[in-house]
């Protein structure tokens, strides 16, 4: 599968990178890289479209300066830079997220391990940060978990390891989907189902607690779905959306019938805790 690259130097992008990536990935970015000078972004050639990504940064260049070039990568240079950037993560004092040539650095609740490749999901994004953090404070114990945009499976895995009884991960991307299968075998997680696809993969099912981190987009056209396939109390987090748009998520989310449990930040992103 041949991706292009989109290597992005700003001006500030200690501010402006997360910016970068949260309004690329609405245009079907799905990686990112960020480095001292800014971000370098991965979508599948077949996706790529240079109108709307014009768009978009053109956007960004009402507030700071920006240049980038365009690159065609091979899948295999892709995972070569995973090997070089991959570092271990550490969720607060519950979690420890590494791939297989990292050596286990500490006693934690759990260790979690990955070999992310071309797969959203490492725990280094704050987005992905926020929910493993929130789902620790869920009591996940013989719950049904669904895991829309699973990418890694990180979050299925930690879910897994925590007590459900069934944990039901979907993503649009074929290599997403088979990463996901392959992380989970490596953590001894049996009880997990991979879908390749979107929602509407999931009938006459219900679940304890839906997880979607995805994008403001998805999210919007999909709450609907959310609601349906929860429980009566059930439980929703969401993320994969800045701070700025939190007002229209919670918004959103009380016209679905759904109630604020609590909202949480990092940097520069959010993550909403819902009710049924």
């Amino acid at each position: 599968m041949e991706y292009i690259e989109v290597d992005i130097k700003i001006e500030k992008s200690e501010f402006f990178s997360d910016i970068v990536v949260a309004r690329l990935n609405e245009i079907e970015f799905e990686t990112f890289l960020e480095n001292d000078n800014g971000v370098r972004c991965y979508i599948q050639a077949t996706l790529f479209d240079k109108k709307k990504l014009d768009i978009e940064l053109d956007k960004i260049k009402q507030n700071t300066k920006l240049n980038f070039n365009i690159n065609h990568v091979a899948q295999k240079n892709w995972n070569e830079e995973w090997e070089k950037n991959f570092k271990p993560v550490q969720i607060n004092s519950h979690c420890l997220i590494r791939s297989e040539f990292h050596n286990n650095i500490g006693n934690f609740k759990d260790e979690i391990i990955i070999t992310p490749k071309m797969s959203f999901g490492t725990g280094h994004h704050e987005t992905t940060f926020l929910m493993i953090n929130e789902l620790y404070n869920l009591d996940l114990n013989d719950k049904s978990i669904l895991d829309m945009g699973s990418g890694t499976g990180v979050l299925s895995i930690v879910a897994s390891k925590n007590g459900a009884k069934q944990v039901v991960g979907i993503d649009i991307d074929e290599w997403a989907f088979q990463n996901s299968i392959d992380n989970a075998k490596l953590n001894n997680t049996e009880n997990i189902s991979f879908l390749h696809g979107d929602i509407n993969l999931i009938e006459n099912q219900d679940f304890d607690i839906i997880l979607a981190n995805i994008n403001r987009n998805i999210i919007e056209k999909d709450i609907e779905g959310y609601y349906n396939l929860l429980i009566d109390k059930g439980d929703l987090l969401i993320s994969g959306f800045l701070e700025e748009d939190v007002d229209f998520i919670i918004n959103l989310s009380i016209n679905n019938r759904f109630n604020v449990i609590n909202i949480k930040n990092k940097g520069q992103w959010s993550m909403v805790h819902l009710r049924k």
